[in-house]
């Protein structure tokens, strides 16, 4: 006789919440309803937020054993919707005496003024935020001079550079980047097309506007892992969600190893070159 299964309640499903989670947190991020429960849209949330920590735990385990104490910096934080999850799951268990931190850098008051309201109401004592663009948190003394971990989530067009700029400024020992939209670059590509084009039989390869668009975004991630490795960066690259959740869905990893790779630094500029991009070469620059 097969014994009768006992029903479990959505919101206690295997790997679904975990324990010791902030349940006033997961509502706050709207990750759980108000009454507590799971959804559908609330399910495909939380299991792309467990698929993103999965790559990054690993990371915060190796700077603390290696430290003691970690300094992250997340830039374009806005709501610091992945800062209250990584002190949630691994911050909050270390323990108020340890030293570790996590800055969320936001330029909008509202934003900054709500995290650190919510911060306090979680005693997520380790959290801090602070109204800064990029360019200006590299140079506060609010920030440690060195910093371990910088991530920078779907931050928009030049904020991911921005973000890369900050990290190589502080010789952070990893990045974790989600870029999002391109504009910049394939804006550049449709301004130099004409002479691309007579120049370049490759260029068929954005001489439509829609193809413009797609190989700006392609070609900027490109730029980018080039340049960080050109850096000293071990770089890999990888798909954060599957397709049905988001087109912008790319995960840039980079590790600092401390030796430069002159041949990606040619091949950053030969690329730059081929392409017509030389109006961003200061963005996209190699080690001197």
């Amino acid at each position: 006789m097969a014994l009768k299964q006992k029903s479990v309640s959505p919101t206690h499903e295997k790997h679904e919440i975990r324990p010791g989670q902030s349940i006033a947190l997961l509502k706050e991020l709207h990750i759980l309803t108000r009454d507590g429960k799971l959804n559908q849209d609330s399910r495909r949330k939380l299991k792309q937020v467990y698929h993103l920590y999965q790559f990054i735990e690993p990371l915060l385990q190796q700077v603390l054993s290696e430290k003691g104490a970690i300094n992250l910096v997340d830039h374009g934080a806005g709501k610091s919707y992945l800062g209250f999850i990584l002190y949630d799951l691994f911050f909050k268990s270390l323990g108020v005496e340890n030293t570790s931190r996590i800055y969320g850098i936001e330029t909008r008051d509202e934003l900054v003024a709500k995290s650190r309201e919510l911060a306090q109401s979680l005693d997520f004592v380790g959290m801090e935020f602070l109204n800064l663009s990029v360019a200006q948190s590299t140079q506060s003394s609010a920030l440690p001079a060195q910093i371990d971990v910088v991530t920078a989530l779907h931050a928009c067009n030049t904020a991911t550079d921005d973000a890369i700029d900050f990290a190589l400024k502080k010789r952070a020992k990893w990045m974790v980047l989600v870029p999002c939209c391109q504009a910049e670059v394939a804006a550049e590509l449709k301004k130099n097309k004409s002479a691309a084009v007579r120049q370049n039989p490759l260029s068929e390869l954005w001489r439509h506007p829609i193809h413009t668009r797609e190989f700006g975004s392609q070609i900027t991630n490109v730029l980018r892992c080039l340049q960080l490795e050109s850096h000293g960066y071990q770089v890999r690259v990888t798909e954060l969600v599957g397709w049905e959740h988001s087109m912008k869905n790319e995960l840039i990893i980079a590790e600092w190893t401390g030796t430069q790779n002159l041949k990606s630094a040619q091949r950053l500029t030969e690329l730059i070159d081929s392409v017509g991009l030389n109006g961003l070469r200061q963005r996209f620059f190699a080690p001197a």
